[in-house]
């Protein structure tokens, strides 16, 4: 699959400069390819100032968290494609960097990237606020008490050996909280 693509990219860039070289001349060519090359450069810095901006400002709850990702990723993208030699792949990465068809890139980048992995590794707040809605909480009421606990067991080299563990043991009885004769010693019946 990968040598297929990467002929097929080959095939596309060298018949796009053959065709170009031949309708508006070698040099005009060249100087497309400059201009590509600094207007490519220009927007690779201002765009990626942009997206660190609106990363910060979704870490503070104040702008689109999976805005922010995907504009990261168009932006990385088209610095990429920048970098890859070809006038096709230049022009394609000043589309990615240009902020007009980046709004309407942007829904792809977020259908392509996944919406949840966009929301969750935006910023540590976001991420922490989407665990905690899918985390399973379980609270067991009790007392601790302090106390020896010994494990007798085998040790490495199979002998029968006995070593102090945790210091800490909880002692009773773990009662559904909707069982009908589940009840707390300090208030009565459970609810």
């Amino acid at each position: 699959m990968i040598p297929a693509l990467f002929v097929l990219y080959l095939v596309v860039e060298v018949a796009t400069v053959v065709w170009l070289g031949s309708t508006i001349g070698v040099g005009w060519t060249i100087l497309l390819f400059l201009a590509t090359w600094a207007i490519g450069l220009w927007l690779v810095r201002s765009q990626f100032r942009k997206v660190l901006t609106q990363f910060r400002d979704a870490g503070q709850n104040a702008a689109s968290v999976g805005g922010a990702v995907a504009d990261g990723a168009l932006v990385a993208g088209g610095t990429v494609l920048l970098i890859v030699p070809g006038l096709v792949t230049s022009v394609l990465g000043l589309l990615m960097l240009a902020p007009p068809t980046r709004r309407v890139l942007r829904p792809l980048a977020v259908l392509l990237g996944g919406r949840r992995l966009a929301v969750v590794t935006a910023s540590g707040t976001a991420g922490a606020g989407v665990y905690a809605r899918t985390r399973r909480t379980t609270v067991v009421d009790g007392v601790v008490v302090e106390d020896t606990v010994v494990d007798t067991g085998t040790d490495t080299f199979g002998s029968q050996s006995t070593h102090l563990v945790d210091p800490f043991a909880i002692e009773g009885e773990i009662v559904a909280p909707d069982h009908p004769g589940a009840q707390h010693p300090d208030r009565g019946q459970a609810h």
